[in-house]
């Protein structure tokens, strides 16, 4: 992922805090074993100490993938939204020289992908990503032994992803003026299509966080 210097996230707390807001559905890429394509799998994922947990129905045909080569990379992606040209355009042009961009945020993780077959492991999977999906504990108990999970757990395996490394990327035209991006985030709030009101939200707390970029 290409990450110019004012697009970067501004620190770590920035990144994980935006994943914490409820940013826990991406897309895991595991190379595929020689002449075969890599395998893209999109699921949701909980945060867990350093971790990323997943389970996946056991016919899914990134485990060969996984057992050919560990090494995967997942990746998040949110508040975006297309900047049509004239948006962009410069005081000083006609707003239709205005060049248009996309404006978002993604977050890919690095990691080394361990496959979890153990009854109790997988039971334990489970138990912490209901924590974080389902806090109020509102479903039955996850034990290996005991319907209604006990039984479904032979046709899953988990999947623990050791992160290594973290790249964030959180482009909203922070090099540009402030008067810029407010424009735009103020564009962005009156439209109000797909994600565009999340999108002027982190513009506005980038802005309020960087002001300008200087080179």
């Amino acid at each position: 992922m290409f990450i110019q210097p004012w697009d970067a996230a501004l620190d770590d707390a920035e990144w994980q805090h935006w994943i914490a807001a409820g940013h826990d559905f991406g897309q895991l890429c595991v190379n595929g074993p020689p002449g075969l394509p890599p395998v893209v799998v999109p699921t949701h994922f909980a945060p867990d100490d350093g971790h990323l947990l997943i389970h996946l129905a056991r016919p899914n045909p990134v485990w060969k993938a996984i057992e050919h080569d560990p090494n995967v990379t997942f990746t998040v992606v949110g508040d975006y939204a297309f900047i049509p040209g004239p948006w962009r355009a410069r005081p000083d042009i006609p707003p239709t020289d205005g060049v248009p961009t996309s404006y978002y945020a993604a977050v890919q993780f690095t990691c080394r992908a361990h496959i979890i077959d153990d009854p109790g492991a997988k039971a334990d999977l489970l138990r912490r990503q209901m924590a974080h999906f389902q806090p109020d504990g509102d479903h039955a108990p996850i034990d290996p032994d005991e319907p209604p999970y006990g039984r479904m757990l032979p046709g899953i395996r988990g999947l623990r992803l050791d992160v290594v490394d973290v790249r964030a990327k959180f482009k909203y035209d922070d090099h540009k003026p402030v008067e810029h991006r407010t424009a735009v985030a103020d564009r962005l709030t009156r439209r109000g299509q797909g994600l565009d009101i999340p999108t002027a939200r982190r513009q506005l707390h980038r802005l309020e966080r960087v002001g300008t970029w200087t080179p």
